[in-house]
């Protein structure tokens, strides 16, 4: 693995503990084997770039993950935080976690993108998984959005009884596309539904 660093500059880097810490001892570094899920993020500014694998529980709970970097301190110490941060989480938690681009006392300043490829990387791992679920569920309802259990049924009949129009509107009230998104676009076909857009109340 190849984690390249730039120089630490206490007068540059307000949150450098932070930084310095991440880069220096990081944690969750290498690969984990199928059938872990795996994805990559590379960036056409910089150059850098990420692959990040993870496996999960029968809950779908993240069980192990790991990342590869190739790119700056912010970079590896940005995912060395992020795996910590998601263990033990499901995917639709860490997915949505990902999506907040937090960092301990702020994301460094000038550095989002750093962060952000970090979380795209695991965004990415998820949808993957995401999408697979939706290939082998076998269930009596389909399946919607895996991050949260939500089925084309449930959609259907918040969007009836709201009246919804946007995929906004919908996360909403049941949370479906609250985590990876990877069923926005299926979301956005119920309601592109005549039958259901134009429905003003309840039925079977």
């Amino acid at each position: 693995m190849l984690e390249v660093a730039e120089p630490l500059n206490d007068a540059k880097w307000p949150l450098e503990t932070v930084v310095r810490d991440n880069f220096l001892r990081p944690r969750n570094t290498g690969t984990l084997e199928p059938p872990a899920h795996t994805a990559c993020a590379a960036s056409v500014t910089c150059g850098a770039a990420i692959r990040m694998s993870f496996k999960v529980d029968e809950s779908h709970r993240i069980t192990e993950i790991r990342y590869q970097a190739a790119g700056c301190s912010v970079l590896v110490a940005a995912a060395s935080n992020l795996t910590e941060a998601v263990k033990g989480m499901t995917t639709g938690q860490a997915a949505a976690s990902a999506r907040q681009l937090t960092w301990p006392g702020g994301v460094p300043a000038g550095r989002e993108e750093c962060v952000l490829l970090a979380c795209n990387a695991l965004l990415e791992g998820i949808k993957h998984f995401s999408d697979s679920v939706r290939d082998e569920w076998a269930g009596d309802e389909a399946l919607i959005c895996t991050c949260f259990g939500v089925s084309e049924k449930t959609i259907q009949r918040h969007v009836r009884l709201g009246g919804f129009e946007r995929i906004e509107e919908v996360t909403k009230a049941c949370n479906a596309g609250a985590g990876c998104r990877s069923c926005w676009p299926l979301i956005q076909d119920i309601l592109d539904e005549p039958n259901y857009a134009t429905a003003t109340g309840p039925h079977d």
